[in-house]
Protein backbone atom coordinates (compact mmCIF):
# COMPACT_ATOMS: atom_id res chain seq x y z
CA UNK A 1 0.00 0.00 0.00
CA UNK A 2 0.87 3.61 -0.77
CA UNK A 3 2.08 5.57 2.15
CA UNK A 4 0.47 8.67 2.77
CA UNK A 5 0.94 11.44 5.57
CA UNK A 6 -2.60 13.60 6.14
CA UNK A 7 -2.29 16.43 8.41
CA UNK A 8 -5.80 17.26 9.91
CA UNK A 9 -7.03 20.82 10.58
CA UNK A 10 -10.46 22.33 12.22
CA UNK A 11 -11.88 24.84 10.95
CA UNK A 12 -10.31 28.24 13.07
CA UNK A 13 -8.10 26.02 15.55
CA UNK A 14 -4.61 26.63 15.51
CA UNK A 15 -2.22 23.89 14.65
CA UNK A 16 1.30 23.47 13.85
CA UNK A 17 1.23 21.95 10.43
CA UNK A 18 3.05 23.72 8.52
CA UNK A 19 6.04 22.62 10.78
CA UNK A 20 4.78 19.33 10.45
CA UNK A 21 4.65 19.56 6.92
CA UNK A 22 7.97 21.02 6.61
CA UNK A 23 9.11 17.88 8.64
CA UNK A 24 8.04 15.12 6.25
CA UNK A 25 9.60 17.29 2.94
CA UNK A 26 12.62 17.35 4.87
CA UNK A 27 12.26 13.37 4.39
CA UNK A 28 10.91 13.48 1.42
CA UNK A 29 7.39 12.29 2.47
CA UNK A 30 4.49 13.62 0.35
CA UNK A 31 1.67 14.53 2.71
CA UNK A 32 -1.52 17.10 2.31
CA UNK A 33 -3.68 18.42 4.54
CA UNK A 34 -7.15 17.81 5.02
CA UNK A 35 -10.69 19.31 6.95
CA UNK A 36 -11.53 16.80 9.89
CA UNK A 37 -15.16 16.29 8.32
CA UNK A 38 -13.71 15.34 5.15
CA UNK A 39 -11.21 12.73 6.02
CA UNK A 40 -13.98 10.15 6.25
CA UNK A 41 -15.63 11.00 3.05
CA UNK A 42 -12.16 10.29 1.13
CA UNK A 43 -13.03 6.23 1.81
CA UNK A 44 -16.38 5.89 1.31
CA UNK A 45 -16.43 4.64 -1.82
CA UNK A 46 -12.36 3.11 -2.19
CA UNK A 47 -11.26 -0.83 -1.73
CA UNK A 48 -9.05 -2.29 0.34
CA UNK A 49 -6.07 -0.98 -2.09
CA UNK A 50 -6.71 2.52 -0.71
CA UNK A 51 -3.44 4.28 0.57
CA UNK A 52 -2.86 4.08 4.27
CA UNK A 53 -3.01 6.91 6.20
CA UNK A 54 -0.34 8.52 8.60
CA UNK A 55 -2.26 10.78 10.41
CA UNK A 56 -1.17 14.27 12.28
CA UNK A 57 -2.95 16.36 14.40
CA UNK A 58 -3.18 18.10 17.38
CA UNK A 59 -4.74 16.79 20.62
CA UNK A 60 -7.84 19.16 20.03
CA UNK A 61 -8.10 18.00 16.61
CA UNK A 62 -8.11 14.41 17.02
CA UNK A 63 -10.51 14.88 19.78
CA UNK A 64 -12.87 16.47 17.45
CA UNK A 65 -12.18 13.51 14.74
CA UNK A 66 -13.18 11.15 16.90
CA UNK A 67 -16.30 12.59 17.41
CA UNK A 68 -16.86 13.08 13.87
CA UNK A 69 -15.97 8.84 14.41
CA UNK A 70 -18.96 8.25 16.63
CA UNK A 71 -21.53 9.94 14.24
CA UNK A 72 -20.88 8.76 10.93
CA UNK A 73 -21.82 4.69 9.92
CA UNK A 74 -18.89 4.77 7.73
CA UNK A 75 -16.04 5.54 9.70
CA UNK A 76 -15.58 2.06 11.57
CA UNK A 77 -14.36 0.19 8.32
CA UNK A 78 -12.69 3.24 7.29
CA UNK A 79 -10.62 3.49 10.64
CA UNK A 80 -9.60 -0.48 10.25
CA UNK A 81 -8.57 0.11 6.87
CA UNK A 82 -7.85 3.25 5.85
CA UNK A 83 -5.57 4.44 8.90
CA UNK A 84 -2.03 3.48 9.92
CA UNK A 85 -1.34 4.99 13.21
CA UNK A 86 -1.91 8.97 14.52
CA UNK A 87 0.68 11.07 15.71
CA UNK A 88 -0.73 13.70 17.97
CA UNK A 89 0.83 16.60 19.40
CA UNK A 90 -0.47 18.65 22.85
CA UNK A 91 -1.07 21.69 20.95
CA UNK A 92 -2.13 25.01 22.68
CA UNK A 93 -5.03 23.49 24.90
CA UNK A 94 -4.26 21.71 27.71
CA UNK A 95 -7.99 20.85 28.25
CA UNK A 96 -7.68 18.78 25.14
CA UNK A 97 -5.02 17.46 25.99
CA UNK A 98 -6.36 15.99 29.27
CA UNK A 99 -9.82 15.10 27.21
CA UNK A 100 -7.87 12.71 24.69
CA UNK A 101 -5.85 11.02 27.39
CA UNK A 102 -9.08 9.82 29.48
CA UNK A 103 -10.72 8.58 26.19
CA UNK A 104 -8.24 6.74 24.92
CA UNK A 105 -7.72 4.99 28.45
CA UNK A 106 -10.86 5.03 29.33
CA UNK A 107 -10.06 6.57 32.63
CA UNK A 108 -11.66 9.92 34.25
CA UNK A 109 -9.77 10.17 37.11
CA UNK A 110 -6.52 11.14 34.94
CA UNK A 111 -4.69 14.49 35.90
CA UNK A 112 -1.66 16.00 33.66
CA UNK A 113 0.75 17.50 35.49
CA UNK A 114 2.90 20.39 35.05
CA UNK A 115 6.09 21.20 36.48
CA UNK A 116 8.01 24.96 36.12
CA UNK A 117 11.25 24.13 37.41
CA UNK A 118 13.54 24.39 34.36
CA UNK A 119 15.05 21.15 32.88
CA UNK A 120 14.58 18.04 33.74
CA UNK A 121 16.18 14.91 32.66
CA UNK A 122 14.31 12.21 30.06
CA UNK A 123 14.78 8.78 29.10
CA UNK A 124 13.66 7.16 25.91
CA UNK A 125 12.48 3.24 26.50
CA UNK A 126 15.07 0.35 25.45
CA UNK A 127 12.26 -2.23 25.51
CA UNK A 128 11.25 -1.25 21.12
CA UNK A 129 14.09 -0.51 19.76
CA UNK A 130 12.19 -0.71 16.09
CA UNK A 131 10.82 2.90 17.55
CA UNK A 132 13.65 4.23 18.98
CA UNK A 133 16.11 3.11 16.90
CA UNK A 134 19.56 4.99 17.79
CA UNK A 135 18.01 6.59 20.41
CA UNK A 136 17.09 3.22 22.56
CA UNK A 137 17.86 4.01 25.87
CA UNK A 138 19.05 7.60 25.33
CA UNK A 139 18.68 9.99 28.59
CA UNK A 140 19.15 13.50 28.09
CA UNK A 141 18.24 16.54 30.13
CA UNK A 142 15.99 19.29 28.35
CA UNK A 143 13.71 22.33 29.11
CA UNK A 144 10.74 21.11 29.89
CA UNK A 145 8.67 24.62 30.65
CA UNK A 146 4.68 24.72 29.73
CA UNK A 147 5.07 20.68 29.61
CA UNK A 148 2.16 18.49 30.54
CA UNK A 149 3.46 14.47 32.11
CA UNK A 150 1.04 11.63 31.65
CA UNK A 151 1.07 10.14 34.97
CA UNK A 152 1.79 6.00 35.19
CA UNK A 153 -1.31 4.53 33.46
CA UNK A 154 -0.88 0.53 34.61
CA UNK A 155 -3.05 -0.81 31.20
CA UNK A 156 -1.61 -3.36 28.52
CA UNK A 157 -2.30 -0.74 25.93
CA UNK A 158 -0.28 1.92 26.92
CA UNK A 159 3.34 1.74 26.48
CA UNK A 160 5.39 4.73 27.64
CA UNK A 161 8.23 5.86 25.30
CA UNK A 162 10.05 8.83 26.55
CA UNK A 163 9.26 9.83 30.26
CA UNK A 164 11.17 11.80 33.19
CA UNK A 165 10.24 11.05 37.36
CA UNK A 166 7.33 13.76 36.60
CA UNK A 167 5.31 11.46 33.86
CA UNK A 168 5.51 10.61 30.46
CA UNK A 169 5.77 12.85 27.24
CA UNK A 170 5.54 10.33 24.89
CA UNK A 171 3.58 7.35 24.50
CA UNK A 172 1.92 5.13 22.33
CA UNK A 173 -2.28 4.23 22.99
CA UNK A 174 -3.45 1.04 21.04
CA UNK A 175 -6.96 2.52 20.23
CA UNK A 176 -9.79 0.21 19.19
CA UNK A 177 -7.07 -1.24 17.20
CA UNK A 178 -5.34 1.94 16.11
CA UNK A 179 -1.74 3.09 17.28
CA UNK A 180 -1.98 6.92 18.72
CA UNK A 181 1.29 7.86 19.22
CA UNK A 182 0.67 10.98 21.47
CA UNK A 183 3.10 13.98 22.50
CA UNK A 184 2.28 16.43 25.02
CA UNK A 185 4.77 19.07 23.43
CA UNK A 186 2.83 22.02 22.65
CA UNK A 187 5.22 22.35 19.69
CA UNK A 188 6.59 20.93 16.69
CA UNK A 189 9.81 22.30 15.77
CA UNK A 190 10.50 24.56 12.75
CA UNK A 191 13.18 23.14 10.60
CA UNK A 192 12.78 26.59 8.45
CA UNK A 193 13.97 28.41 10.95
CA UNK A 194 17.92 29.80 10.94
CA UNK A 195 20.03 28.66 14.27
CA UNK A 196 20.04 31.01 17.06
CA UNK A 197 24.13 29.06 18.06
CA UNK A 198 27.06 27.63 16.31
CA UNK A 199 25.55 24.46 16.05
CA UNK A 200 21.88 22.39 16.83
CA UNK A 201 21.93 20.96 19.77
CA UNK A 202 19.13 18.61 20.34
CA UNK A 203 18.78 19.20 24.01
CA UNK A 204 17.16 22.68 23.40
CA UNK A 205 14.78 21.48 21.07
CA UNK A 206 14.27 17.82 22.65
CA UNK A 207 10.54 17.61 23.07
CA UNK A 208 9.59 19.42 19.56
CA UNK A 209 11.73 17.54 17.52
CA UNK A 210 12.54 13.67 19.04
CA UNK A 211 9.21 12.30 19.26
CA UNK A 212 8.07 13.41 16.08
CA UNK A 213 11.15 12.55 14.13
CA UNK A 214 10.97 9.32 15.75
CA UNK A 215 7.46 8.63 14.64
CA UNK A 216 8.28 9.91 10.99
CA UNK A 217 11.46 7.21 10.64
CA UNK A 218 9.29 4.23 11.81
CA UNK A 219 6.03 5.38 10.29
CA UNK A 220 7.45 5.51 6.90
CA UNK A 221 10.97 3.45 7.35
CA UNK A 222 9.95 2.08 3.32
CA UNK A 223 9.68 5.84 2.13
CA UNK A 224 12.26 7.43 4.11
CA UNK A 225 16.07 8.48 3.16
CA UNK A 226 18.23 6.23 4.67
CA UNK A 227 21.91 6.26 5.32
CA UNK A 228 23.47 3.19 3.71
CA UNK A 229 25.67 2.52 6.99
CA UNK A 230 26.51 4.79 10.00
CA UNK A 231 30.08 6.08 9.37
CA UNK A 232 32.66 6.91 12.68
CA UNK A 233 35.51 8.55 13.23
CA UNK A 234 37.34 10.31 15.65
CA UNK A 235 39.53 13.79 14.63
CA UNK A 236 42.48 14.77 16.92
CA UNK A 237 43.10 18.10 16.05
CA UNK A 238 46.76 19.30 15.66
CA UNK A 239 48.96 17.00 16.23
CA UNK A 240 52.73 16.25 14.70
CA UNK A 241 53.17 12.67 13.79
CA UNK A 242 56.32 11.97 16.44
CA UNK A 243 55.58 9.17 19.21
CA UNK A 244 54.30 11.84 21.94
CA UNK A 245 52.53 14.71 20.98
CA UNK A 246 51.13 16.34 24.45
CA UNK A 247 49.12 13.60 26.20
CA UNK A 248 49.05 12.02 23.02
CA UNK A 249 51.01 8.37 22.50
CA UNK A 250 50.73 7.52 19.25
CA UNK A 251 51.46 3.33 19.80
CA UNK A 252 49.36 3.38 22.75
CA UNK A 253 45.84 4.80 21.07
CA UNK A 254 46.47 2.44 18.33
CA UNK A 255 46.28 -0.69 20.86
CA UNK A 256 43.20 1.38 22.25
CA UNK A 257 41.55 1.21 18.49
CA UNK A 258 42.15 -1.87 18.29
CA UNK A 259 41.21 -3.29 21.61
CA UNK A 260 37.71 -1.45 22.01
CA UNK A 261 37.48 -0.96 18.06
CA UNK A 262 37.35 2.66 16.74
CA UNK A 263 39.40 4.50 13.95
CA UNK A 264 41.44 8.45 14.42
CA UNK A 265 41.85 10.37 11.56
CA UNK A 266 44.37 13.21 12.51
CA UNK A 267 43.70 16.77 11.72
CA UNK A 268 47.25 17.10 10.06
CA UNK A 269 48.69 20.82 9.43
CA UNK A 270 50.00 21.44 6.16
CA UNK A 271 53.21 23.23 7.59
CA UNK A 272 54.05 20.58 9.60
CA UNK A 273 54.87 18.13 6.90
CA UNK A 274 58.71 17.93 7.28
CA UNK A 275 58.75 17.15 10.79
CA UNK A 276 57.04 13.22 10.51
CA UNK A 277 58.94 10.97 12.33
CA UNK A 278 59.10 7.26 10.35
CA UNK A 279 58.24 5.34 12.86
CA UNK A 280 55.02 7.30 13.36
CA UNK A 281 54.00 7.40 9.70
CA UNK A 282 55.14 3.82 9.64
CA UNK A 283 52.36 2.98 12.00
CA UNK A 284 49.92 5.13 10.51
CA UNK A 285 50.52 3.01 6.88
CA UNK A 286 50.36 -0.21 8.31
CA UNK A 287 47.10 0.49 9.94
CA UNK A 288 44.95 2.76 7.33
CA UNK A 289 42.03 0.75 8.73
CA UNK A 290 42.63 2.97 12.18
CA UNK A 291 44.89 5.51 11.67
CA UNK A 292 44.15 8.22 8.61
CA UNK A 293 45.41 11.72 7.95
CA UNK A 294 43.26 14.75 6.89
CA UNK A 295 44.30 18.54 5.98
CA UNK A 296 43.89 20.93 8.83
CA UNK A 297 44.09 24.74 7.05
CA UNK A 298 47.64 25.27 5.93
CA UNK A 299 49.81 27.46 8.62
CA UNK A 300 47.18 27.25 10.99
CA UNK A 301 46.75 30.36 11.53
CA UNK A 302 44.18 32.44 13.08
CA UNK A 303 41.46 33.08 10.54
CA UNK A 304 43.48 31.93 7.51
CA UNK A 305 40.33 30.74 6.29
CA UNK A 306 38.38 32.86 6.85
CA UNK A 307 39.55 35.62 4.23
CA UNK A 308 37.36 37.30 1.67
CA UNK A 309 39.48 37.45 -0.46
CA UNK A 310 39.19 34.49 -3.11
CA UNK A 311 42.59 34.43 -4.92
CA UNK A 312 44.60 34.39 -1.80
CA UNK A 313 42.52 31.84 -0.22
CA UNK A 314 42.56 29.86 -3.56
CA UNK A 315 46.59 30.37 -3.21
CA UNK A 316 46.62 29.12 0.47
CA UNK A 317 44.32 26.31 -0.27
CA UNK A 318 46.89 24.92 -3.55
CA UNK A 319 49.89 25.45 -0.74
CA UNK A 320 48.31 22.92 1.37
CA UNK A 321 47.33 20.30 -1.14
CA UNK A 322 51.38 21.35 -2.41
CA UNK A 323 52.36 20.44 1.48
CA UNK A 324 50.33 17.47 1.64
CA UNK A 325 52.12 16.08 -1.45
CA UNK A 326 55.54 16.61 -0.58
CA UNK A 327 54.55 14.59 2.76
CA UNK A 328 53.46 11.65 0.90
CA UNK A 329 56.64 12.05 -1.21
CA UNK A 330 58.79 12.00 1.70
CA UNK A 331 56.81 9.44 3.84
CA UNK A 332 54.53 7.39 1.56
CA UNK A 333 51.60 8.24 3.54
CA UNK A 334 48.51 9.46 2.05
CA UNK A 335 45.94 11.87 3.15
CA UNK A 336 42.27 12.48 2.83
CA UNK A 337 41.50 15.47 0.50
CA UNK A 338 39.05 16.59 3.45
CA UNK A 339 39.98 20.28 4.99
CA UNK A 340 39.26 20.88 8.55
CA UNK A 341 39.54 24.25 9.41
CA UNK A 342 41.25 26.03 11.94
CA UNK A 343 39.30 26.88 15.26
CA UNK A 344 36.18 26.20 12.92
CA UNK A 345 36.71 29.89 11.20
CA UNK A 346 36.01 29.99 7.25
CA UNK A 347 34.38 32.15 4.80
CA UNK A 348 32.30 31.34 1.59
CA UNK A 349 35.50 32.65 -0.66
CA UNK A 350 37.34 29.49 0.90
CA UNK A 351 34.44 26.85 -0.01
CA UNK A 352 34.52 27.92 -3.24
CA UNK A 353 38.58 27.91 -3.47
CA UNK A 354 38.15 24.08 -1.91
CA UNK A 355 35.51 23.05 -4.55
CA UNK A 356 37.76 23.94 -7.05
CA UNK A 357 41.37 22.87 -5.74
CA UNK A 358 39.80 19.39 -5.94
CA UNK A 359 38.90 18.65 -1.78
CA UNK A 360 36.48 15.59 -1.42
CA UNK A 361 34.59 18.04 1.67
CA UNK A 362 35.45 20.11 4.66
CA UNK A 363 34.66 18.99 7.93
CA UNK A 364 33.86 21.56 10.75
CA UNK A 365 32.59 22.14 14.03
CA UNK A 366 31.15 25.63 13.03
CA UNK A 367 28.40 25.47 10.40
CA UNK A 368 28.32 29.84 9.99
CA UNK A 369 30.87 31.54 7.95
CA UNK A 370 32.28 34.69 9.34
CA UNK A 371 30.96 36.24 6.08
CA UNK A 372 27.65 34.92 6.23
CA UNK A 373 24.62 37.18 6.15
CA UNK A 374 21.73 34.68 7.21
CA UNK A 375 22.39 32.10 9.44
CA UNK A 376 21.93 28.39 8.50
CA UNK A 377 18.73 26.84 8.81
CA UNK A 378 17.71 24.47 11.30
CA UNK A 379 16.68 22.02 7.96
CA UNK A 380 20.78 22.66 6.97
CA UNK A 381 22.03 21.40 10.43
CA UNK A 382 20.24 18.29 9.72
CA UNK A 383 21.32 17.71 6.41
CA UNK A 384 23.65 14.55 5.72
CA UNK A 385 25.94 17.75 5.12
CA UNK A 386 25.58 21.41 4.64
CA UNK A 387 25.52 22.24 0.83
CA UNK A 388 24.63 26.09 1.34
CA UNK A 389 28.14 26.82 0.32
CA UNK A 390 29.03 26.97 -3.26
CA UNK A 391 27.45 23.35 -3.32
CA UNK A 392 30.64 22.21 -1.54
CA UNK A 393 29.62 20.21 0.86
CA UNK A 394 30.26 20.84 5.36
CA UNK A 395 30.02 17.88 7.19
CA UNK A 396 29.56 18.79 11.04
CA UNK A 397 31.78 17.00 14.05
CA UNK A 398 30.65 17.60 17.49
CA UNK A 399 32.63 17.54 21.00
CA UNK A 400 32.02 14.60 23.54
CA UNK A 401 30.69 17.25 25.84
CA UNK A 402 27.97 17.70 23.78
CA UNK A 403 26.76 14.77 24.71
CA UNK A 404 25.86 11.06 23.59
CA UNK A 405 22.58 12.32 22.69
CA UNK A 406 23.16 14.45 20.20
CA UNK A 407 25.61 12.09 18.03
CA UNK A 408 22.52 9.98 18.62
CA UNK A 409 20.03 12.40 17.01
CA UNK A 410 22.46 13.19 14.26
CA UNK A 411 22.77 9.09 13.40
CA UNK A 412 18.71 8.69 13.53
CA UNK A 413 18.65 11.97 11.07
CA UNK A 414 21.12 9.93 8.56
CA UNK A 415 24.40 11.69 9.45
CA UNK A 416 27.80 10.67 10.17
CA UNK A 417 29.00 10.50 13.60
CA UNK A 418 31.80 12.25 13.78
CA UNK A 419 33.83 13.30 17.38
CA UNK A 420 36.24 15.57 17.70
CA UNK A 421 38.76 16.35 20.18
CA UNK A 422 42.34 17.60 21.15
CA UNK A 423 45.41 15.96 22.76
CA UNK A 424 44.26 16.96 26.32
CA UNK A 425 41.50 14.44 25.79
CA UNK A 426 43.60 11.61 25.85
CA UNK A 427 44.69 12.54 29.99
CA UNK A 428 44.39 10.34 32.68
CA UNK A 429 45.56 7.43 30.77
CA UNK A 430 42.86 7.66 27.92
CA UNK A 431 40.15 7.49 30.48
CA UNK A 432 37.69 9.80 29.17
CA UNK A 433 38.23 8.68 25.28
CA UNK A 434 37.84 5.43 26.23
CA UNK A 435 34.52 6.13 28.28
CA UNK A 436 33.46 8.01 25.70
CA UNK A 437 34.42 5.65 22.57
CA UNK A 438 32.16 2.87 24.65
CA UNK A 439 29.11 4.92 25.17
CA UNK A 440 29.12 5.40 21.16
CA UNK A 441 29.99 2.00 20.61
CA UNK A 442 27.05 0.56 22.79
CA UNK A 443 24.37 2.72 20.89
CA UNK A 444 21.56 1.15 19.01
CA UNK A 445 23.03 0.75 15.60
CA UNK A 446 26.57 -0.79 14.34
CA UNK A 447 29.13 1.87 13.70
CA UNK A 448 31.36 1.56 10.71
CA UNK A 449 34.48 3.40 12.08
CA UNK A 450 36.90 4.55 8.90
CA UNK A 451 39.63 7.19 7.92
CA UNK A 452 37.56 10.59 7.64
CA UNK A 453 37.57 10.00 3.88
CA UNK A 454 35.96 6.94 3.61
CA UNK A 455 33.26 8.59 6.34
CA UNK A 456 32.62 11.51 3.68
CA UNK A 457 32.67 9.03 0.87
CA UNK A 458 30.00 6.88 2.80
CA UNK A 459 27.77 9.64 3.37
CA UNK A 460 24.80 9.87 1.43
CA UNK A 461 20.90 8.94 1.62
CA UNK A 462 18.90 6.80 -0.11
CA UNK A 463 15.71 5.07 -0.73
CA UNK A 464 14.43 1.88 -2.65
CA UNK A 465 12.01 3.55 -5.75
CA UNK A 466 11.13 0.41 -6.62
CA UNK A 467 12.61 -3.35 -6.61
CA UNK A 468 16.36 -3.41 -8.05
CA UNK A 469 16.26 0.69 -8.32
CA UNK A 470 17.42 2.87 -6.12
CA UNK A 471 17.32 6.69 -5.42
CA UNK A 472 20.28 8.19 -3.73
CA UNK A 473 21.26 11.83 -2.68
CA UNK A 474 25.50 12.77 -2.98
CA UNK A 475 26.90 15.19 -1.06
CA UNK A 476 30.91 14.75 -0.75
CA UNK A 477 32.80 14.98 -3.94
CA UNK A 478 33.01 11.48 -4.11
CA UNK A 479 30.89 8.70 -3.26
CA UNK A 480 31.78 4.93 -3.06
CA UNK A 481 28.41 2.60 -4.00
CA UNK A 482 28.03 -0.63 -2.69
CA UNK A 483 26.04 -3.31 -4.04
CA UNK A 484 25.40 -5.30 -1.47
CA UNK A 485 22.72 -7.89 -2.80
CA UNK A 486 21.95 -10.59 -4.84
CA UNK A 487 20.45 -8.99 -7.63
CA UNK A 488 21.33 -6.73 -10.19
CA UNK A 489 20.44 -2.54 -8.94
CA UNK A 490 20.28 0.28 -10.51
CA UNK A 491 21.06 3.36 -8.64
CA UNK A 492 19.96 6.76 -9.65
CA UNK A 493 21.89 9.60 -8.02
CA UNK A 494 21.86 13.34 -7.75
CA UNK A 495 23.39 15.80 -5.68
CA UNK A 496 22.44 19.88 -5.85
CA UNK A 497 24.59 22.18 -7.90
CA UNK A 498 24.09 25.97 -8.20
CA UNK A 499 26.72 26.29 -10.86
CA UNK A 500 26.71 22.62 -13.60
CA UNK A 501 29.13 24.43 -15.52
CA UNK A 502 31.43 24.45 -13.82
CA UNK A 503 31.67 20.81 -13.45
CA UNK A 504 34.40 19.20 -15.63
CA UNK A 505 33.87 15.81 -15.65
CA UNK A 506 31.84 13.33 -13.69
CA UNK A 507 33.84 9.99 -13.64
CA UNK A 508 34.39 6.09 -12.06
CA UNK A 509 37.19 3.55 -12.36
CA UNK A 510 36.61 3.28 -15.91
CA UNK A 511 36.17 6.15 -17.38
CA UNK A 512 33.75 9.23 -17.93
CA UNK A 513 29.54 8.91 -16.89
CA UNK A 514 27.39 10.78 -18.87
CA UNK A 515 25.11 13.41 -16.44
CA UNK A 516 23.02 16.33 -17.04
CA UNK A 517 21.72 18.87 -15.01
CA UNK A 518 18.16 20.52 -14.24
CA UNK A 519 16.19 22.45 -11.55
CA UNK A 520 19.85 23.19 -9.28
CA UNK A 521 20.59 19.34 -9.12
CA UNK A 522 22.74 17.29 -11.47
CA UNK A 523 21.94 13.64 -11.81
CA UNK A 524 23.33 10.12 -13.48
CA UNK A 525 22.85 6.90 -13.42
CA UNK A 526 24.56 3.33 -12.14
CA UNK A 527 24.56 -0.17 -12.73
CA UNK A 528 25.94 -2.47 -10.35
CA UNK A 529 25.97 -6.21 -10.23
CA UNK A 530 25.73 -8.12 -6.98
CA UNK A 531 29.00 -7.46 -4.54
CA UNK A 532 30.33 -4.98 -6.84
CA UNK A 533 31.67 -1.34 -5.58
CA UNK A 534 31.75 1.34 -7.17
CA UNK A 535 33.55 4.90 -6.49
CA UNK A 536 32.46 8.15 -8.26
CA UNK A 537 34.49 11.57 -8.21
CA UNK A 538 32.94 14.59 -9.43
CA UNK A 539 35.84 16.68 -11.14
CA UNK A 540 35.44 20.20 -10.90
CA UNK A 541 37.47 23.12 -13.08
CA UNK A 542 40.30 24.87 -11.45
CA UNK A 543 39.91 28.44 -10.91
CA UNK A 544 43.73 28.66 -11.74
CA UNK A 545 46.41 27.02 -13.58
CA UNK A 546 48.23 25.64 -10.65
CA UNK A 547 47.08 27.47 -7.74
CA UNK A 548 49.59 27.14 -5.72
CA UNK A 549 51.22 30.24 -5.40
CA UNK A 550 54.08 30.79 -2.20
CA UNK A 551 54.27 30.85 1.84
CA UNK A 552 54.22 34.43 2.57
CA UNK A 553 57.39 36.70 3.06
CA UNK A 554 59.92 36.15 5.46
CA UNK A 555 57.96 38.11 8.10
CA UNK A 556 54.97 36.43 7.85
CA UNK A 557 57.42 32.85 7.80
CA UNK A 558 58.76 33.74 10.72
CA UNK A 559 55.54 34.66 12.78
CA UNK A 560 54.09 31.21 11.43
CA UNK A 561 56.84 29.12 12.75
CA UNK A 562 57.11 31.04 15.99
CA UNK A 563 53.41 30.01 16.49
CA UNK A 564 54.24 26.83 15.77
CA UNK A 565 56.56 26.38 18.06
CA UNK A 566 54.64 28.04 20.53
CA UNK A 567 51.74 25.97 20.31
CA UNK A 568 53.69 22.99 20.74
CA UNK A 569 55.66 24.00 24.12
CA UNK A 570 52.18 24.86 25.47
CA UNK A 571 50.61 21.04 24.04
CA UNK A 572 53.65 19.08 25.09
CA UNK A 573 54.91 20.62 28.50
CA UNK A 574 52.42 23.47 29.84
CA UNK A 575 49.07 21.44 29.30
CA UNK A 576 50.89 18.34 31.20
CA UNK A 577 52.37 19.81 33.66
CA UNK A 578 48.76 21.64 34.22
CA UNK A 579 46.97 17.98 34.58
CA UNK A 580 49.67 16.76 36.96
CA UNK A 581 49.70 19.69 39.08
CA UNK A 582 45.85 19.44 39.17
CA UNK A 583 45.66 15.78 39.67
CA UNK A 584 45.01 14.02 36.35
CA UNK A 585 47.67 11.61 35.11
Amino acid sequence: MTEEALLLTVAGAPNQNDNVGKLLSFFSISWRTIANEKFFERDEESDGDAPKARLFCSAGTFVGLLQEREEKSIASRAWGKGVHSVFVYAGDNSDSLQRLVRLLVQDESIVLQKRNSGPLDFVLSDRWDDFCGVMSGIRATAPAEDVRFIPNISKGNVFDIISSDSGAVLLKISYQGLDVFLSTSTEIIDIGENLTSRGFDVREHFLSAVPIVLYIKWAFAQKCWQAPDVSACLVIDDPVLKPKYGCLDFEKLFALMVQHNFSTSIAFIPWNWQRSQPAVAGLFRKNPDRYSLSIHGCDHTAAEFGDGDRDRIRRKAGLAVKRMRLHESKTGLGHDRVMVFPQGIFSEAAMTALKHADFVAAVNTEMISVDRDASIKISDAWDVAVMSYAGFPLFTRRYPSQGIENFAFDILLGKPCIAVIHHDYCRDRYAHVVKFVEALNRLNCRLSWRGLGEVVKHSYRQRELSPGVIEIEMYANEILINNNSDRVRHFSIRRREIDSSSIDEIHDESGAIPWSALDGHISFEVELRPGQKKTISLAFKQLSENGHGSDGNIAYRFKTMMRRYASEVRDNYVTPARFKFSGSR
